[in-house]
């Protein structure tokens, strides 16, 4: 009696180890697992060309000529770097205060205008980034040189005796980076002052407040996030430029990536180019984080 009760149970014990078991699942990606496989290859590429190289740079900047960080303390004591960053830094102040006004102009006009007028505007500010930058640079070259379209025009008319110093200096920089960003500012300002109601505006104004009135106290401060990242995204830009300061200002005016592609290529102190390359780069990082603080940075680049 006791066996078979004992033969049971041990049928019955493995009937249930059975049930619990059962058949072997095929196991499937999550959807965050799924999604990390798409993004695998992209990321490989990521770290091989852009991090690897990346570190590279960080680690020659206290390498060369020797280990330490001989080649950071030269942002103390050497004077042509003081020059480069200061004109650097100047240039990009100049730029970056022109194109936020033109644009915030721009801006404000695209939200006034007509559904038709609005698609030239859009046209004519979107028109010069699909030109190549090396065309424009050389453009302004045949404008602003010293028998150019402007200096002949200016003689013809008997309002001056001689060609005005357009070229290679910082007014022909400043020229032409402002042209080559104001979409770069636009393009943030209309975004942000498409989400301000016009009605409040008027609103106001029934209120019998003055129009300028109405604008300082009401839309300008409702369109700051949008001038704020304008401006932070149009000097981090500046700060980078090659092309136009080395076209416009014909050599006697050096920007900051001007002087690293000096010191890379023709001097072969990678140590001080790749120093100046990493301070630039902590500093951009940080210009984007002090924006994260005023603005959605997700937003701001189109992630909605």
């Amino acid at each position: 009696m006791s066996a078979s009760v004992a033969g049971k149970g041990a049928v019955s014990g493995r009937g249930a180890g059975a049930a619990v078991q059962g058949p072997p699942r095929e196991r499937f990606p999550t959807v965050r697992q799924f999604y990390w496989l798409l993004i695998a290859p992209a990321l490989v590429l990521m770290i091989v060309l852009y991090f690897y190289p990346l570190s590279k740079v960080l680690w020659i900047s206290v390498t060369e000529p020797s280990f330490g960080f001989e080649n950071y303390e030269k942002l103390i004591t050497s004077e042509s770097i003081h020059r480069t960053l200061i004109a650097t830094l100047r240039i990009a102040t100049i730029t970056t205060s022109i194109t936020l006004l033109l644009g915030y102009i721009i801006a404000y006009a695209m939200i006034q205008a007509t559904h038709g007028w609005l698609r030239w505007i859009m046209f004519f500010v979107l028109l010069p980034l699909w030109i190549s930058v090396l065309v424009r640079a050389f453009a302004w070259v045949t404008l602003l040189r010293d028998n150019g379209v402007i200096n002949n025009v200016l003689m013809d008319m008997g309002l001056i005796a001689g060609p005005l110093p357009l070229l290679r200096n910082e007014l022909s920089v400043c020229i032409g980076m402002v042209h080559y960003m104001i979409p770069f500012a636009v393009m943030p300002l209309y975004s942000n002052m498409r989400t301000i109601d016009l009605r409040l505006m008027a609103a106001a104004r029934a209120l019998g407040a003055p129009p300028f009135t109405a604008f300082r106290r009401i839309f300008f401060p409702l369109s700051k996030p949008g001038l704020i990242a304008s401006g932070v995204l149009v000097f981090i830009f500046s700060l980078g430029f090659y092309v136009t300061p080395a076209l416009l200002g014909g050599g006697r005016v050096f920007m900051v990536a001007e002087y690293i592609g000096i010191q890379i290529t023709q001097t072969l102190r990678w140590g001080i180019g790749t120093m100046l390359g990493t301070v630039l780069l902590f500093a951009v990082l940080g210009m984007l984080a002090v924006l994260g603080r005023f603005v959605n940075m997700r937003k701001l680049f189109g992630a909605g």
